[in-house]
């Protein structure tokens, strides 16, 4: 199973109300397909699965490498299935911008509806975004957040930051089922093009900072208050990811006086406490630098990874088995789709090209 991040630029601009509507008709009935074939938990794995999202995309038409294909898609998938979640199971909360905050209360109102426990799904919503914002600190701000869950509880996450500097946007996706730990190695299968020096605080070497964190954070602020006078005037060898920034130590202090009343008991307690951001954890991270002498991780979760392999052999030959699953799969999705022949057989056409490697013609 795949989870992670994808990399894409950003492009601006909408989706045609023409190939929208046709987006949230085909996308709605190729998921109520496989959620009937498979369940509605293989849905929540395939969505997590960036190079099948990817290539969900694809097969709906939208643009093949941008980063509207995450909004769209996910806005597609949400409007199309709107309705059929006492049939198919799964709901659907979120999205970009504003409506992204509005995750928690949509949640609250589909589980009303449906007699199902939100506690859990709420926090499992706020706590993805916590780490991709405070614990990963990649230089992403994140814009879009899509809640994907089953009134059985399981869920996944797919939600994008973005990099003005770069003009480069990053995708992240999570899956609920089988997850070990929000703030140890959450995600696997990260896909970039390059990767940047970043405060990792979710790597697994991260974990004597992790507690560390935990610790001072608990503590009252007076035992280390001459340490954080110190902060005024440290000074870091270029290079080095953590610093305290331009609020201060008087900043530092209010900030270690409420967690020190929350009692955080471990990272991910002091994580999902409110008010904890990614500033916070910065310099917290650099206070257990001067009094433990620990050190975050730098290093970017990207890994490298194909879905397939590749033609040149490189990094692996391609798996021409799984390869034909992959496209007889949506095949015998779109068969059994009850949606207009017309879109149907574009749809099927340009499946038809994917598996011979052809450019697919503009209709």
């Amino acid at each position: 199973m795949r989870m992670g991040t994808a990399h894409l630029p950003l492009h601006h601009g909408r989706a045609p109300v023409w190939l929208f509507r046709r987006m949230k008709e085909l996308a709605r009935e190729i998921s109520l397909v496989i959620i009937d074939q498979f369940g509605s938990l293989e849905m929540l794995r395939r969505l997590s699965d960036p190079f099948w999202f990817q290539s969900f995309g694809c097969v709906l038409g939208f643009d093949w490498h941008s980063s509207g294909l995450t909004t769209t898609l996910c806005g597609a998938l949400k409007e199309g299935l709107r309705g059929t979640e006492r049939d198919s199971g799964l709901f659907i909360a979120g999205g970009k911008g504003r409506v992204s905050r509005k995750t928690p209360i949509e949640i609250e109102e589909f589980c009303d509806r449906f007699s199902t426990d939100a506690k859990g799904l709420v926090y499992a919503s706020k706590m993805t975004a916590k780490v991709d914002s405070a614990a990963l600190q990649d230089g992403y701000q994140l814009y879009h957040h899509t809640f994907f869950f089953t009134k059985a509880g399981s869920w996944c996450v797919v939600q994008q930051g973005m990099n003005e500097l770069t003009g480069y946007a990053r995708r992240y996706h999570w899956m609920g089922h089988g997850l070990g730990s929000f703030v140890c190695e959450p995600h696997s299968a990260v896909c970039c093009n390059h990767r940047d020096k970043v405060l990792n605080m979710v790597a697994r070497e991260s974990e004597g900072i992790r507690q560390t964190t935990t610790q001072i954070a608990s503590e009252y602020p007076g035992r280390i208050s001459s340490e954080i006078q110190r902060l005024r005037t440290l000074e870091l060898p270029q290079g080095h990811g953590v610093v305290l920034g331009d609020r201060g130590a008087r900043w530092l202090i209010k900030v270690l006086e409420r967690t020190h009343e929350h009692q955080p008991a471990d990272f991910e307690a002091l994580l999902s406490t409110r008010g904890v951001g990614a500033k916070t954890i910065r310099a917290l991270a650099l206070i257990s630098g001067l009094i433990y002498g620990v050190e975050p991780s730098f290093r970017d979760p990207v890994k490298f990874s194909f879905a397939h392999g590749g033609k040149d052999g490189h990094p692996y030959p391609v798996d021409r088995a799984n390869y034909d699953l992959s496209i007889e799969v949506l095949r015998q999705a779109l068969s059994t789709a009850k949606i207009g022949r017309g879109e149907k057989l574009k749809a099927m056409r340009r499946l038809a090209f994917l598996e011979s490697g052809e450019t697919p013609p503009k209709e």
